[in-house]
């Protein structure tokens, strides 16, 4: 019996079909293993020593395929066929040889780009060994993601509190939005002014455009003012304009080629609206086949653009059937990359049987619409290009002083156009030099020497506009051109700046958040090396030399480690108050904007004595004055918008409150905007912050007391008589009853929810509840990260009450703690107390001068399949 391993399930079924009974095809489920996320599982002083851990699901299904190797005559590797792939390959390898589970079995090494029949019989006739090269560049890149994160991240989460990890790739893609961000602030727009005509040469009609005045040359920004614009306007109607030249050219357009994972990432973003993780995803279901139909495409992670002869066939005999024969080439079309740190093993992506068309096929929408995608691409890069006539009309006064152009263009033979034409990124408006050559009007026929009679003139205002700021598929482009990362992981790179809160999106468009600012400019001032592009993008190309056996990964790891172990120790020295300082410093022009009317941006608008600076809570980055605690002015880092409607200091009163007499106020605070009144007897003062998408500029004291109402009563659960409460938290709108709380879905319905709908959503939360009953996974606040273990810490609400979670440690909150109230601080040692009743797993033989964080106590991974530890963070 033979052995074969592949990664998914789906795959393992249709392989299994292909081999017949000889073989037996068990699935790997992806990574098998990975590096605990706690220090010590990579050791720099021990020559990078790396210590591997498979999660539960991991070690189980090791153990089915362990059983079955000891039962095999032959043990056939055959996960994908990358460096990712042949890493898995070599884990399972790893781990059969711990568990004695091979003796004198043969193992080979098989890939296939395709999973076709053909494909996988001829993979498996022509087997291989294990390929330790790309195994190395996966260790050095793993290494290199584990030591960044884990000792960079500490450093943030104590000097930058708020900030959640670092990461190699991840730090430097973030820089790349923060840069943009900063070229749109400082931008400032120049007037500029276009003059068009409507001509006739005793023809149709016309428009031609000005680009000669005054004997010279005019470029787009030339006319910078109206009068300007009108002196040409009037030079114009008072020509006596004759045709100088008409020019036609033919040109030629060829098509794209075929897809790369990047290209595929930024076309799909474009024409179907996909981020780059919802196209990798149904991009790894066309790969695996649908229900009988095998692989539908070939292997989705490739910066490869060559297509075998047998595609270029299938596409060439496609062509002929379904266009004709004037739309096949002469002779198959070759491409290469252009891409640095390109790695062209691999076939472009393209269908597996390009006869398949799309309409043949019966998909889900996304993968019918991105198999369509792929098609289409593919055929069109093997058709004949497109034939243009293109005419520039040159029309000039007889003085030679004011001149004209029209221009226009007439597909000839349409050519690969009749299928697929790639999208276009946006550009900046206004550039200089744009002549607009790609005017696809179409002119009439016109003479050289005959009269052209002027019958209208525009004169319209324009203005420059900065650099659009980037979209996932411009991101995208621009890390692979310059060479940072992989196509493989741009996409978990921007799930997890979106995941952390560095930036945000909207309308498909990245924006840096302040906390994205704070890291970036934290990161620039201690670590610039390192998020260098230059340097980022060196580093890749020395892996790419690991993987072609030119580099030692050892050697790498050991140069990249001595600079910037040296480089988190210096900055884990300096005082809080010097960063603070450098960073008022770095984004002064950001936090502090000029008012415009001469004075200092930094002056407290509270005391009008102290200076505004950066300061530093447990909850992140905030401006503060500089004579706290006699001055006790505070605001978010983001500077109120003029539209609030407030005076910087936020501070306004809404009216009084008609049951107590009390005055209520807006206030803008470190975290945000929120409304206070203070009560008759000298208390505490309520307070509430606004909920999202309360406007500070709209809000009245008619919703400022309904937000301070809150918690309310509901009523009593007719079921046990306790009280049902309806309030705000963190996480929005929620309803309270024993411990459990249920979100509710409007903020407005929170204070009016009836007992009978609050009943019913506690219900529908206690039926997901329970242990073996699916338990709801959804904390009620999240704490942040664990310092030591980099575990998630989370309040959950549990069957017997509110609990504190991180990893496969619960703690229960003591009686009376809200959980809404609780802290990072209070969880910790709820959780360490905890932790301290378990059994201690036994600790690392050998110390590292990696991270320096104290022993994690909690050992304890999350399944590889998710790829959701601290370590994976930092990775991407």
């Amino acid at each position: 019996m033979n052995l074969v391993i592949v990664e998914s399930p789906a795959k393992a079924k249709t392989i299994n079909k292909y081999l017949g009974s000889d073989y037996e095809v068990l699935a790997s489920y992806g990574h098998v293993r990975d590096l605990p996320s706690k220090d010590g599982s990579v050791l720099p002083d021990d020559d990078f020593a790396m210590h591997w851990e498979a999660d539960a699901k991991g070690a189980k299904r090791l153990s089915e395929i362990a059983e079955a190797a000891k039962r095999a005559d032959r043990v056939i590797l055959a996960t994908d066929p990358d460096r990712e792939g042949e890493a898995i390959s070599w884990h399972v390898l790893e781990v059969l040889k711990k568990k004695r589970a091979l003796k004198d079995t043969p193992v080979e090494r098989v890939t296939f780009n395709a999973i076709t029949k053909s494909a996988v019989l001829e993979a498996m006739a022509n087997p291989r060994q294990l390929d330790m090269e790309l195994v190395d560049a996966y260790l050095a890149r793993r290494a290199l993601d584990y030591l960044v994160g884990f000792t960079l991240s500490p450093v943030l989460w104590r000097k930058l509190p708020g900030a959640r990890s670092a990461g190699r790739v991840q730090s430097v893609a973030l820089r790349i939005v923060v840069d943009r961000e900063m070229e749109i602030e400082k931008f400032k727009p120049q007037e500029y002014w276009s003059i068009e005509a409507d001509l006739n040469a005793d023809s149709p009609p016309f428009t031609a455009r000005l680009v000669k005045h005054a004997g010279k040359r005019v470029q787009r920004l030339d006319i910078k003012d109206e009068a300007t614009a009108d002196a040409a306007r009037a030079a114009i109607k008072a020509g006596d304009f004759t045709i100088n030249s008409v020019e036609k050219k033919p040109v030629r357009r060829n098509p794209a080629p075929p897809f790369t994972t990047s290209t595929l990432q930024q076309e799909a973003s474009r024409k179907l609206g996909f981020t780059a993780q919802r196209t990798m995803q149904a991009a790894q279901k066309l790969y695996e086949g649908v229900d009988e139909t095998g692989g539908l495409i070939t292997y989705m992670r490739t910066d490869g653009v060559s297509v075998s002869p047998e595609g270029l066939a299938q596409a060439r005999e496609v062509i002929g059937k379904e266009y004709g024969p004037a739309y096949v080439p002469s002779e198959p079309r070759f491409y290469k990359v252009k891409a640095k740190n390109a790695q062209e093993a691999h076939e472009a992506i393209r269908p597996t049987n390009i006869a398949r068309h799309p309409d043949s096929v019966r998909l889900d929408s996304d993968l019918q619409r991105l198999y369509e995608l792929i098609w289409k691409r593919m055929v069109a890069s093997q058709m004949e290009a497109a034939r243009l006539d293109r005419t520039t009309v040159d029309i000039e006064t007889s003085d030679g002083q004011t001149g004209l152009r029209a221009t226009g263009q007439v597909v000839t033979f349409d050519g690969f156009l009749a299928v697929y034409e790639e999208g276009r990124d946006e550009k900046q408006k206004g550039a200089e030099g744009d002549e607009g050559e790609d005017d696809t009007s179409r002119l009439p026929a016109l003479k050289e020497g005959a009269k052209a009679k002027v019958d209208a003139v525009r004169a319209d205002q324009h203005f420059t506009e900065p650099p659009p700021r980037y979209s996932e598929a411009t991101l995208v482009k621009k890390l692979e051109e310059l060479g940072i990362g992989r196509p493989s992981t741009y996409a978990s790179t921007l799930s997890t700046l979106r995941d952390r809160e560095y930036v945000r999106v909207d309308k498909n468009r990245f924006y840096p958040e302040d906390k994205g600012r704070l890291v970036t400019a934290f990161l620039e001032q201690f670590f610039r090396k390192w998020v260098e592009y230059d340097f980022t993008a060196a580093l890749e190309t020395q892996l790419d030399e690991v993987s072609a056996g030119e580099l030692n990964w050892k050697v790498l790891l050991r140069q990249f480690w001595q600079d910037f172990h040296a480089a988190t120790q210096a900055a884990g020295e300096l005082r809080t108050t010097a960063i603070l300082d450098a960073l008022n410093e770095s984004l002064g022009a950001h936090i502090f904007p000029d008012k415009g009317d001469g004075s200092d941006p930094r002056e407290c608008p509270l005391c009008h004595q102290g200076q505004l600076s950066l300061k530093t809570s447990r909850f992140g980055a905030f401006i503060g004055c500089s004579r706290y605690p006699d001055c006790k002015y505070t605001r978010p880092v983001a500077s109120p918008s003029a539209e609030d409607g407030s005076a910087e200091s936020g501070d306004r009163e809404l009216g009084v409150d008609p049951a107590t007499g009390q005055p209520v106020q807006l206030k803008i605070g470190r975290f945000g905007p929120y409304v206070e009144m203070a009560p008759p007897d000298g208390e505490k003062p309520k307070r509430s912050s606004l909920p999202k998408g309360w406007s500070p500029a709209s809000l009245d004291l008619d919703r400022a007391l309904k937000l301070l109402s809150l918690p309310r009563q509901v009523g009593v659960h007719p079921e046990d008589g306790k009280t049902i409460s309806a309030g705000l938290g963190r996480y929005g709108p929620f309803i309270l009853h024993d411990g459990t709380y249920a979100n509710v879905s409007d903020i407005e319905e929170v204070f009016d929810i009836g007992l009978n709908r609050a009943v019913a959503l506690l219900a529908e939360k206690r039926a997901g509840g329970g242990r073996g009953r699916g338990a709801a996974t959804t904390p009620l606040k999240d704490l942040g990260a664990h310092p030591e273990t980099g575990e998630p810490i989370h309040v959950m609400a549990g069957r017997f009450g509110p609990y504190v979670k991180s990893g496969k440690i619960n703690a229960t909150l003591p009686k009376g703690t809200a959980p809404e109230d609780l802290t990072l601080e209070d969880a910790l040692p709820l959780l360490a107390a905890k932790a301290g009743a378990a059994p201690k797993k036994k600790a690392p033989a050998k110390k590292t001068a990696a991270p320096k964080k104290a022993a994690a106590k909690s050992t304890t991974k999350k399944p590889a399949a998710k790829k959701a530890t601290a370590t994976k963070t930092a990775a991407e």
